[in-house]
Formats: structure tokens, C-alpha cells, sequence
């Protein structure tokens, strides 16, 4: 059975079987679009590298946020987090398999954010990486028909490891950490992941109830694949270096990591430094990446458009975290940096013109991305009384006001490998100014670094200026204890 064909006998039983209850016909549609490591080199940040036609056509009709922060720079914690309305702490989602609906405070009858929709009389469909892709990190009670595209490895979304082994021209343990071939899109699930949703969208009945639709790219996460066409629309010789190229200056070593999801994948070495040229052929196969997502993109909003939703559905496009491509001298995610903290965040409201093609310095958590699509929506009866995130509607109405004065990240080192080998908790407060991240031995719970960066002055955090300003560090470890208490 096709794609469409199937899309189609989905919707047919599940409104047979439930059929949908009346709703005002202002009830908007929510179209909610994740990339994965994602970081903010993208055109609607004013990165000039990345090539981003269908971002940039979002960011005409959004309100762009250009200070949004993820709560933990990795998957499965980030994405249990924001879906769940509760911090990373609260959730109790801290690697790569944990459940939240296991380690989460009532875990069993908590309410997601889909699911909230869901009981509200929406169509709620997840096609994509949405929930994690890794152990029981799955909740098809969210859903009102199952999910697609959800599951598998990274490493087995290339043509490499589905190519028999007789005829594989190399041998990776794992899987190439690029791949440039002339495929086309649906050789990969984000091409397949595409079409499935253009079909919903193109096929679900204008009269009917409304839809949460949640799309989960699986890029670009590595490995860095995009079909070649989308390697070819850069010159690899025009492609900037990282910067800056070096750790921050001053920076404890705790703060750093060895770039070890890289460097797992075939053609890299654990025992060398990356050199200057697979620094570039990396960032190269990382921008086409964006691309190659950017044009799957195009494909759902044309569908919206051409379906008639387009004038009454909401849209978020956002990551689950950052991503550094050589910056710091790190490759991949899982620090409190600037890079692997923020995140995309683009969100158009139909009934907010106003913001359309406007930018907000506004802080803003992934966290809040529940309680602003609920007010957005209208239903914010029966919401989840424990939500920890702060509605961003205000902005969206306003981009020149503020809700929140800080946005909050954490991380653990090292964050690979044994649980009981982690040996430290990293908290990062951002503020209008300033990032300050407190480092805390997991045994005794005393601090055993400090990182202040001056935002201001110093952007892309090249130098710790802890020491230069006492009263600053002072001021945010203070901060930082009220907001978030020691709990490893």
C-alpha cells in the first residue's frame, strides 16, 4: 500500500470508529515541526552559510525567536522535557532510554502535550522522530493513530547499511559519517517523512475536527547524508572555518568532552585530531543536511497551503537542542555552551499578523512551547496544574516585551558511557546579558567549577571572565540556587 493510499485508510477508520465531535470552525490546526541537533546556523539567524529558502518563507509568517534555549542538550531528556511541560529534573529523564511516563512524579497519568490536544477533540498524528527514538521513549497514548518513522538508529538511515554487505564498496563498524550519492529524497526517512505528511495534509477534510500533526526530522543529526543535489548548492572552499577554533579561554576542563559521537562513526579516528580537512568536508556535510531538511519542509508547507489549512493552522518549528561543528573544538552536543543551548525557534500564529516577519529577543525555554500552543489553542481548561514552562503568547502579541529573566540548561559530564562514571552536574542560568554555569560533584555536591560568559561583549564565549567579575558570579550562583535547587 502507498503512502497516500495508507494516510488515507488511517483517517477513514479512525473517524468510523470515532467519529469527530463539532467544534467552532475558528478551532486552529497545529502543524508542530522538530529537527534534530539543530543548531542556529540557519537563514532565519542570519547565518549566511546554511541555504534555508522554506525557514526563511516560515520566518515571514512567524514570530522568530532568536533567544530560545533547550533544558538539556541531548534527545531523549530535552524531548521528555518540552513534550511533558516539566523540567528535566522533574521529568527524572537523564539519558538516552529512560521512560518519563516510569521516572516522572505520576509518571503513569501524566498528560503530554499532544495528548492534551488529543483530549480536547483533536486529530493528534506523530510522523517522525517526536519522543525519542531509543527504549521505552515511545507513548501511543498520545496519538490518535499510531505512529510513523519513529523508530531506529541513526546509523541505519543511510543507504550504506541498507545496501547489502556483498556489494558495500567500504566496511564501517557502524555507518560513514557522510554520505553524498545521487539518491533521491525518499532514500532517507525525512524524504519519506515528507511525503507522509503532505499526504495528511492534503487529504485531511477541511470540515472535520482540528489536527496536531507533529513532524520529527531525523536530521540533521549524524551522520551528516543528504542526497548530492544538496551538497552541490555549496562550495566547499567558500565554507567558513568553526569559531572560534578553541576552547573558551579559562574554561574548566569539565566543561569540554572528546567529541566521542563523532568520532564513532566510519571514517573518523578516536586516536588523532580531526584535521583541517575533515573539518570542512564535516561542516559541509552538516550544512547540506540543513538543506536537504529545509527542502522537506518546503514539501509540508506547500501541502498546508495548497490543502487550505495554511490561514488557520498554527506552526512551530523548533530543535531539540544546539550543535557545535568544530566551534570550541568540540563536534556534536551535550554541553552547557551557547551552541548546544539554544535552539531554532519559529512560531506562526494566525491570529497573531502583527509578528509575522518579526524577530524577539525574548527569553524563551523549550519548556514553554506547552503552555503557549495550549493559549494559542484556546484550551487551556484541564491543563496540567505542575506545568513548569511560562506561556510565550505575550511575546507572540508583543515582540518587544519579556515573560521570563532567565532560561536554564543543565548537563552531566561525562555524558557518555556508565551512569556510574558520570561525575559531575553542570547548571547554566542565561540571562539578558549573561550565561553562568556552576559545576557540582554528583558525591558531595560541591561546586568544582564556575564558567561566566559575557553575551555582551564576548557572543561566541571565547573567554570565561569569571574572575573579572566577582560580583556578577556571585549575583548568578545566588540566582541559579533559587531557581534551581540541588537535586543530583
Amino acid at each position: 500500500m502507498t503512502d497516500r493510499k495508507l494516510i488515507v485508510f488511517r483517517l477513514a477508520v479512525v473517524f468510523l470508529i470515532t467519529p469527530p465531535p463539532v467544534f467552532a470552525d475558528s478551532r486552529p490546526n497545529v502543524l508542530f515541526v522538530i529537527a534534530d541537533d539543530l543548531n542556529c546556523a540557519v537563514g532565519p539567524y542570519g547565518d549566511q552559510t546554511a541555504i534555508t529558502p522554506n525557514l526563511n518563507r516560515l520566518a515571514k509568517r512567524s514570530l522568530v525567536f532568536e533567544r530560545a534555549y533547550c533544558q538539556q542538550a541531548v534527545c531523549n531528556p530535552s524531548r521528555s522535557s518540552f513534550l511533558t511541560g516539566l523540567s528535566p529534573d522533574t521529568v527524572g529523564v537523564d539519558d538516552l532510554r529512560l521512560g518519563f511516563r516510569e521516572t516522572a512524579p505520576n509518571g503513569s497519568s501524566l498528560t503530554t502535550l499532544p495528548e492534551h490536544f488529543r483530549n480536547h477533540g483533536y486529530f493528534c498524528q506523530n510522523i517522525g522522530k517526536i519522543f525519542h527514538n531509543m527504549g521505552e521513549t515511545q507513548d501511543r497514548r498520545s496519538w490518535s493513530v499510531d505512529e510513523s518513522f519513529f523508530k531506529g538508529t541513526h546509523a541505519a538511515d543511510t543507504v550504506h547499511t541498507n545496501t547489502p554487505a556483498h556489494l558495500q564498496k567500504s566496511s564501517f563498524t557502524k555507518a560513514p559519517v557522510t554520505e553524498s550519492l545521487d539518491v533521491p529524497d525518499i532514500a532517507y526517512r525525512d524524504g519519506q517523512i515528507a511525503n507522509l505528511a503532505a499526504s495528511m495534509l492534503r487529504d485531511y477534510p477541511s470540515d472535520s475536527r482540528p489536527f496536531f500533526l507533529a513532524v520529527g526530522f531525523w536530521r540533521p543529526h549524524l551522520p551528516f547524508v543528504a542526497p548530492k543535489k544538496y551538497w552541490s548548492q555549496y562550495d566547499p572552499a567558500t565554507i567558513p572555518a568553526p569559531l572560534p577554533q578553541v576552547p573558551p579561554v579559562g574554561v574548566p576542563q569539565i566543561a569540554l568532552h572528546e567529541s566521542r559521537e563523532v568520532k564513532g562513526y566510519g571514517g573518523m579516528s578516536r586516536e588523532r585530531a580531526i584535521t583541517s580537512d575533515e573539518v570542512r568536508h564535516l561542516r559541509h556535510g552538516y550544512y547540506a543536511s540543513i538543506t536537504f531538511l529545509d527542502a522537506q519542509l518546503g514539501k509540508i508547507l506547500d501541502a498546508l497551503e495548497a490543502a487550505g489549512h495554511s490561514e488557520n493552522t498554527i506552526i512551530v518549528f523548533t530543535s531539540d537542542h544546539g550543535f557545535h561543528i568544530g566551534e570550541h573544538g568540540l563536534w556534536g552536543k551535550t554541553t552547557n555552551f551557547e551552541l548546544d543551548a539554544r535552539v531554532p525557534l519559529l512560531i506562526s500564529s494566525p491570529r497573531h499578523p502583527a509578528s509575522h516577519g518579526k524577530r524577539t529577543k525574548s527569553l524563551a525555554e523549550l519548556l514553554d512551547l506547552y503552555p503557549t500552543l495550549a493559549e494559542l489553542a484556546e484550551i487551556t481548561e484541564d491543563l496540567p496544574e505542575n506545568l513548569e514552562g511560562t506561556s510565550q503568547v505575550a511575546v507572540v502579541a508583543d515582540p518587544k516585551i519579556s515573560v521570563r529573566p532567565t532560561a536554564m540548561t543543565r548537563h552531566q559530564h561525562p555524558f557518555y558511557g556508565s551512569r556510574k562514571n558520570w561525575k559531575a552536574w553542570g547548571r547554566s542560568v542565561r540571562t539578558d546579558r549573561w550565561r553562568y554555569t556552576e559545576w557540582r560533584d554528583i558525591a558531595s555536591e560541591q561546586i568544582v567549577a564556575q564558567e561566566l560568559y559575557d553575551h555582551e561583549n564576548d557572543p561566541l564565549e571565547s573567554v570565561n571572565v569569571l574572575e573579572k567579575y566577582p560580583d556578577v558570579a556571585r549575583r548568578e550562583a545566588a540566582r541559579l540556587r533559587r531557581l534551581t535547587p540541588v537535586r543530583n
